[in-house]
């Protein structure tokens, strides 16, 4: 069995329930609860044989097209509910196997091609597989126990369809009543946790969440043609309110963490990370796909803020002379060109170049006391500014880092009472507090300190997965989404000061240092594991 796997092209991943790593072969193909299975009980023999002699073809045609009808089924569930694009053809491929249905499967984005061939009658039929869904935790988790299931030959190829159509056409699990306060919570808390805003700061963020949120459940659902624009719009909202709120003469309110912290929501992490694990599993057509739509999509973010503060800048002109006067002063230098000749030289330093005149070019920049040091995380916060403008003190990440894992598992429609919900928060808050000391004694590699969350995260999550038997993706998505605005903050946050490109490269870097701690993480888990011949790729 090894030398059979070790056979396999390198471009096809196994899935760790494939039959050539379990050994299991499937004992009943023929599905139990079959009609005619139940009339032919009840027949005589010279019934059953008289009847068997008539549709012994549409009988058999009958129990292959329940097992080709649970694969389609299984397909679409695995896109609708937003599993990893790099295992849905070799967990199909598995399946497909285990039930011997002679099958092949193409993914690329949005759409999965079915083919389903038929040795006898030399045919061949071609079903296309389109549906378009976002991540949900517990539906996926749901969809991975009744595909172990039926490769274990647990279950019928039949009762596994209707688990499936129940699953697809079951209501979202939170309604928009609960999601809205779910998006106005985890923006009010990464505010303060990755972009160093006040407790001020954090309502105004959560409220532009909200709007974000109602845009898109009142309006982008109903409108298909708002809804290809709908997130710059909103971007475009949340910049310019922002800017005119930190143009105050007070200063009490910082531009950087309200915008960034509002669109928090409507970031393509999970899309960009998705895309990146692609490319490096030789997967280029849906990788490449992703990866660009992604960065394309992140700098639309960017202009959309960039245009919003112009936009409000061109109405204030003062705010405008201020803020070009603040970045002169931040960047002056007087530059001053001249010779000088060493007194002394043979009394202080007779070898200082022989005594003859030096020549040089001095820079001189002048420093003021207001600039650079009241900015913490490019928010201006003077001492004497009561603690609602101060930047939460160290200790209260211990609470704030829980609950923003519970609130983001609860977003991403997990069920709340889980286990694998505590998995998730455990290794959740491993993924901060790993990034966190990380970012403690390396500076300004947003990339390396990603790589180093992740890898905490796929370690994690594969022991989960191989000692506890649980899903080692649903468990991970957490921690690795987790990862994308802290990463962010520390390449500058998702501000439009600066370049729009700047801010995909930022996001860039973030994402292929997640995605080479992931994988460092699963070579290590490879090293040392039993299955050596099963799937490598588990997130």
């Amino acid at each position: 069995m090894d030398s059979a796997a070790s056979n396999v092209s390198d471009y096809q991943v196994l899935d760790a329930d494939d039959p050539r790593i379990t050994g299991i072969r499937k004992a009943t193909l023929d599905d139990p609860d079959d009609i005619e299975k139940a009339c032919l009980r009840q027949m005589t023999y010279k019934e059953r044989r008289k009847y068997h002699s008539r549709v012994r073809i549409e009988f058999n045609i009958t129990s292959i097209l329940n097992r080709q009808m649970f694969l389609i089924r299984l397909a679409q569930a695995l896109m609708t509910f937003g599993a990893p694009s790099h295992r849905i053809e070799s967990q199909l491929l598995s399946a497909a196997r285990i039930l011997e249905v002679d099958a092949e499967f193409i993914h690329i984005p949005g759409i999965i091609m079915c083919s389903f061939g038929d040795q006898e009658t030399k045919t061949s039929e071609l079903h296309f597989v389109k549906c378009a869904g976002r991540l949900s935790l517990g539906c996926l988790h749901e969809v991975h126990q009744i595909y172990r299931t039926v490769v274990h030959d647990e279950v019928s190829a039949k009762k596994a369809t209707a688990q499936l159509d129940a699953l697809l056409h079951a209501k979202p699990l939170y309604g928009p009543l609960i999601r809205l306060p779910l998006s106005f919570a985890l923006s009010a808390l990464i505010c303060p946790l990755a972009f160093g805003g006040s407790f001020v700061d954090m309502w105004l963020a959560g409220t532009g969440a909200i709007l974000l949120s109602l845009m898109q459940f009142r309006i982008a659902k109903k409108s298909v043609l708002y809804a290809n624009v709908y997130e710059i719009s909103v971007a475009i909202a949340i910049s310019f309110l922002a800017r005119g709120l930190s143009s105050i003469r007070s200063q009490i309110f910082c531009y950087t963490a309200i915008s960034s912290a509002g669109i928090v929501g409507i970031l393509p992490g999970y899309l960009i990370l998705s895309s990146s694990l692609e490319l490096a599993s030789k997967n280029i057509v849906c990788g490449s796909v992703k990866m660009v739509y992604a960065l394309i999509y992140t700098l639309f973010l960017g202009f959309g803020l960039q245009i919003g503060s112009d936009f409000y800048l061109l109405f204030d002109q003062g705010a405008r002379r201020d803020l070009n006067a603040l970045a002169a002063r931040m960047a002056t230098s007087v530059t001053i060109t001249g010779t000088f000749v060493s007194d002394n030289a043979t009394m202080i330093a007779p070898d200082l170049n022989h005594g003859n005149p030096l020549s040089g070019t001095f820079t001189f920049t002048n420093s003021t006391p207001l600039v650079r040091e009241y900015i913490v995380d490019g928010c201006y916060r003077p001492p004497h500014f009561p603690w609602f403008l101060q930047p939460f003190p160290w200790w209260t990440q211990f609470i704030i880092v829980p609950i923003f894992s519970i609130l983001s598992s609860l977003a991403n429609l997990q069920p709340l009472w889980t286990i694998e919900l505590i998995v998730m928060v455990v290794i959740s808050c491993a993924s901060y507090a790993s990034n966190k000391i990380a970012n403690h004694f390396i500076f300004n590699r947003s990339d390396v300190v990603s790589a180093i969350g992740a890898f905490a995260v796929g370690i994690l999550g594969n022991i989960y997965s191989r000692r506890f038997g649980g899903t080692a993706f649903t468990a991970m998505v957490t921690g690795v989404l987790f990862l994308v605005p802290s990463g962010l903050s520390q390449a500058g946050g998702i501000t439009a000061q600066g370049n729009g490109i700047d801010i995909g490269g930022a996001m860039i870097a973030v994402t292929i240092g997640i995605t080479v701690g992931l994988f460092m993480s699963q070579a290590l888990v490879y090293m040392f594991g039993s299955r050596k011949n099963a799937a490598i790729f588990s997130f």
